[in-house]
Order: C-alpha cells, then structure tokens, then sequence
C-alpha cells in the first residue's frame, strides 16, 4: 500500500507544510542544541551530532506534526527502521527485535 492509497490531497498539503516547518526547525540554533547532546533518542548510542537526524515521534504520515515536543535526534540507523511507527509499534518491533 502506498501512502499515497490512503491520504487524500489535503492529508499531502498539510504532510508538505510540515515538511517545509522541520526544515526551518533543522536550521535553527534550538536544533543545533538539541542535536548537540550526540545520542541517538532510541538506542542512545554516541552519534557525532552531524551524523543525527531530525525524527518525528509521531509520523507525519500518522498525524505527527513538525513541532519541538515531538522532533527528536536520532541516528540514521534508527531513523530508517522506525519508519512511520508510533512509539507504542516501535517499542514492540525493538522489544521483538532483541
């Protein structure tokens, strides 16, 4: 199933505004300071700050928004795992995992 199976063209704006809102946000001196710590959110493993990534805890696609409450630094190795799981589905695919 494609996301685009399941969204209408509003769902796509609002995913584009958002988007476009945690790009402003990677560019800002809060960012830079969140990502300044060098651990990764999920596995909290030491990752030079360069290397992590912006993560919506709640997906966009899942309704997520791109506001500092729910974007957290993450590896890119997490990153590409999670998805679009909520933090529930991702407890269970890492408690499964291991």
């Amino acid at each position: 199933m494609q996301i685009e199976d399941w969204h209408s063209e509003a769902d796509q704006q609002i995913i584009r505004r958002e988007k476009q809102k945690a790009r402003e946000l990677r560019q800002s001196q809060w960012w830079k300071n969140r990502r300044a710590c060098n651990i990764c959110y999920y596995c909290k493993t030491d990752t030079p700050a360069r290397k992590l990534t912006m993560d919506h805890v709640v997906p966009l696609a899942r309704g997520g928004r791109s506001i500092k409450s729910n974007l957290v630094p993450c590896c890119k190795s997490c990153n590409n795992l999670k998805k679009n799981l909520l933090p529930v589905e991702w407890e269970k695919f890492l408690n499964n995992f291991r």
